[in-house]
């Protein structure tokens, strides 16, 4: 664990970035600073743009749990392992990406699926 102290104190300052990204996003699809126009043309717009907060929310979602998850892989000895083939992933893999659970190869593999 101690190997990856780095990293896990960069997972942890990802996850707080995160946390106040989807915090903003929740605020801005609930209109807390201001309510909906009272125009149906521009509530129109506004909806359409709620839509894409919603989809940008979810990807940080889904990021938040990759990073949880790799948090707890490094508590429990097991981060930088394939979680597909069990071999030890690439440490410029992790470099760039430090929530990655798979190799390089599995991780083309499973994008072709």
């Amino acid at each position: 664990m101690k190997e990856y102290a780095e990293v896990r104190d960069q997972l942890l300052n990802m996850l707080e970035d995160l946390d106040d990204r989807l915090g903003k996003i929740t605020d801005d699809v609930r209109h807390t600073d201001k309510p909906l126009a009272q125009d149906f043309s521009e509530q129109a717009v506004e909806t359409e743009n709620d839509e894409v907060l919603d989809a940008l929310g979810n990807a940080a979602r889904d990021e938040v749990e990759k990073i949880k998850q790799a948090i707890s892989r490094i508590d429990a000895g097991t981060y930088g392992i394939c979680l597909s083939c069990g071999e030890p992933i690439k440490k410029e893999r992790l470099a760039a990406l430090p929530y990655a659970n798979q190799c390089i190869r599995c991780a083309e593999k499973s994008q072709h699926r």
